[in-house]
């Protein structure tokens, strides 16, 4: 049902001539009929009949009329909601790594709040591949995600990622180990022999781990899985393995972390819409806010 069609219908209601719904809406009397012609074909029933030298709408044509009027206020409320600079509401489906949505979405949530509070945010914690499979399916408008330099996440030409931060990993290992700090290959030759601990809901660490080892020349004992860097905090303290944790942060003190450096290891977080959606206000204005948030310095303010 075409709304150009309804719009001639609502006029004719108003006006009672072809003619004059012609002259409002700057085309023929001929084309004015002819759409009302569709419109009561599509609906399976006529919306008009003589009336004189005239025509008048019938009870269904009226009735049709009525809610012609509903509906082409929805369709504008809707361009308005969904226009570029139009204010954003509605809800926003997020779904990300838990990093990502403890350290920068939820103080956004917060905010918004208060200075948006149309705006709905609904929150998901996914590892990358899970948000990403959710964005296909429709089923989130945000995915929150990381690769790393060394293990490069595939491009999909159907989504747009929007870079947000960056992070220094480097090895976690028992505080008691004799480490000696050196280029990457070097560090990771000296933990051969350990059992090694990865993500258990994303590939790309061990990904890594198994480059950074082939360059030290052994293939490493993957055991342990574990999603939580807590968790494989505890895990390395409990003598079970040493896996790759993120530079900067809190670890406990039977941990050491060794810097990785030549090459560095570095995950890149992003922001990750389909395309022809990054237009929606509500979703320009989230991943705009997590741009500003990932800048550096931002998160100290």
């Amino acid at each position: 049902m075409e709304t150009r069609r309804l719009r001639m219908l609502v006029e004719l209601s108003r006006l009672g001539s072809m003619r004059a719904v012609a002259d409002v809406l700057g085309t023929t009397t001929s084309t004015v009929s002819q759409q009302i012609a569709a419109l009561a074909d599509d609906m399976g029933t006529a919306l008009t009949e003589p009336h004189g030298r005239l025509v008048r709408l019938t009870p269904a044509g009226r009735r049709l009329a009525e809610h012609a009027v509903t509906i082409l206020s929805a369709v504008e409320a809707a361009h308005h909601d969904l226009a570029p600079g139009a204010e954003p509401t509605g809800t926003l489906r997020v779904a990300g790594f838990a990093t990502a949505i403890r350290a920068h979405l939820l103080p956004i949530v917060t905010a918004l709040a208060t200075s948006h509070p149309r705006l709905r945010v609904l929150v998901r914690e996914h590892e990358p591949a899970e948000a990403l499979r959710l964005l296909a399916e429709d089923a989130t408008d945000l995915a929150l995600t990381y690769d790393y330099n060394l293990a490069p996440a595939a491009e999909d030409p159907v989504l747009r990622a929007t870079a947000l931060w960056t992070a220094r990993w480097g090895l976690g290992v028992p505080a008691h180990a004799d480490v000696r700090e050196g280029t990457a290959a070097e560090v990771f030759a000296r933990f051969a022999g350990q059992d090694w601990i990865v993500n258990s809901r994303n590939t790309a660490d061990e990904t890594v781990i198994r480059t950074l080892a082939s360059m030290a020349g052994f293939t490493p004992r993957i055991t342990h899985q574990a999603d939580s860097l807590d968790l494989v905090r505890a895990m390395i303290t409990a003598g079970l393995g040493v896996g790759l944790l993120p530079v900067g942060t809190v670890t406990l003190p039977a941990v050491r972390l060794v810097p990785l450096a030549a090459p560095d290891v570095e995950l890149r977080a992003y922001a990750v819409a389909r395309h022809g959606r990054l237009d929606w206000p509500a979703l320009a204005l989230v991943t705009d806010l997590l741009v500003r948030r990932s800048a550096p310095g931002a998160m100290l303010s």
